[in-house]
């Protein structure tokens, strides 16, 4: 009896331990001694900032397979932040596994895919300036997305998959805490849950097509989720009452983290939690993860506008400064509603050191949403670069039993 009652309490004790916010010392007290007043200042209001920060280190054995080791501060699966452009990721690595299961159609993620319009709210695509071909598709979608994060291509893809299938496919992997309901465009959640037809062609014949799909996922908006004070509405008129983010996506940290870690690490994590993708796949994403928008032939981007730190909130979003040809940053970023997020690989090819971070925080000051005016530059930014610049200066510090081989993260770029 003494035995069960014991295994009783301590099921208790690890069901509240899950429940609760993950903090490691060491992480904390490294950055605390480290701080300028601007980060102690965010440190120090993790209620305000609702900052969340994961530093993944990496080591190596002597047959150059990794070891991941993680530290938290202030993480908990509770604590909502706005996505935004973070369901990029799931979105761009379920299309393409949707893509692959589709391969006995004689269709891959090279072949030009046609969007039509079929319900409201919905519209068509049937050329791509930005291709070499001229022509849409998933290979040219997925590139756009992590090279420049780009609204439209995030649409196509979540077109393709389809409201219910992107869902239950990232549920099936254990992403239980993940639900991505809309498209960055304005639409009703029912516009949301249609998704148009789809044709792919080979020389101008199609030879095959996806019918319009309406989504039956059951998503639990039973917790409301209410954040800041005011608001503007779609008129832009204010609305003296919190911003309503209960139907919105939803993610947290911890799953992005190990989905990323998941495609650049595969062998890592369970088979269960990864991707069906294939070589060419993982080849692609790790040059499209880590292309800077100067060296993409395909689109040719402005990079006045879009400079190559555009996406790099580790270290280098500060003014567009110029990255170093040694340090590579495999990642994803998001940015809306005062939330950025970013989560990414560094690789340091001169002085072979790697590691992961992942880190979001909220900066909207007067707490009023949809007004534009968020402290990105004065504190975001600044967050994320000086998160950065400490752990990559203990990583240039730190001993390795064995030395990195680096060798397959050099990649050739457009």
């Amino acid at each position: 009896m003494k035995k069960l009652e014991l295994t009783g309490l301590l099921f208790i004790f690890l069901t509240m331990a899950q429940g609760q916010t993950k903090n490691s010392k060491w992480l904390e007290n490294f950055l605390r001694q480290n701080a300028s007043p601007l980060l102690t200042r965010v440190l120090d209001q993790p209620d305000t900032f609702r900052y969340q920060i994961i530093y993944t280190k990496i080591d190596r054995n002597i047959e150059n397979l990794p070891k991941f080791t993680n530290y938290y501060l202030n993480v908990d699966k509770e604590t909502y932040f706005y996505p935004a452009s973070m369901v990029k990721l799931p979105t761009a690595l379920t299309a393409l596994e949707k893509i692959n299961s589709l391969k006995n159609k004689g269709i891959d993620k090279y072949t030009a895919m046609l969007t039509d319009s079929n319900y409201s709210g919905q519209t068509a695509v049937h050329a791509d300036t930005t291709s070499p071909t001229g022509l849409p598709s998933i290979n040219q979608y997925v590139k756009k997305i992590f090279v420049v994060s780009d609204n439209d291509a995030y649409n196509r893809l979540y077109e393709f998959c389809g409201q219910q299938y992107l869902n239950e496919t990232l549920w099936k992997k254990g992403y239980t805490n993940m639900r991505i309901t809309r498209r960055f465009v304005k639409m009703t959640p029912e516009e949301n849950r249609h998704t148009n037809a789809i044709r792919f062609q080979e020389n101008g014949k199609t030879v095959y097509t996806q019918e319009p799909a309406v989504s039956n996922a059951a998503f639990d908006f039973s917790k409301k989720i209410l954040i800041g004070k005011a608001h503007l509405d779609q008129d832009d008129e204010l609305v003296n009452a919190p911003y309503d983010f209960t139907m919105h996506n939803k993610a947290t940290l911890t799953d992005l983290q190990q989905m990323m870690q998941s495609v650049l690490f595969p062998s890592s994590v369970p088979k269960t939690r990864r991707f069906d993708l294939t070589e060419d796949d993982y080849r692609k994403l790790y040059q499209y993860m880590s292309e800077k928008p100067s060296e993409s032939g395909y689109p040719q981007y402005d990079t006045t506008e879009f400079f190559d730190s555009y996406t790099k909130f580790f270290f280098f979003k500060d003014g567009r400064q110029k990255i170093p040809e040694y340090i590579r940053s495999f990642n994803k970023t998001g940015w809306s509603h005062g939330f950025l997020t970013d989560v990414c690989y560094i690789v340091d090819f001169k002085n072979n050191i790697e590691f992961m971070l992942s880190a979001c925080i909220y900066v909207n000051k007067d707490e009023v949403l949809n007004d534009n005016k968020y402290e990105y530059t004065e504190t975001g930014y600044p967050f994320f670069r000086e998160i950065g610049e400490k752990i990559y200066e203990y990583e240039l510090k730190r001993k390795r039993s064995t030395k990195p081989d680096l060798s397959q993260w050099k990649l050739k770029y457009d």
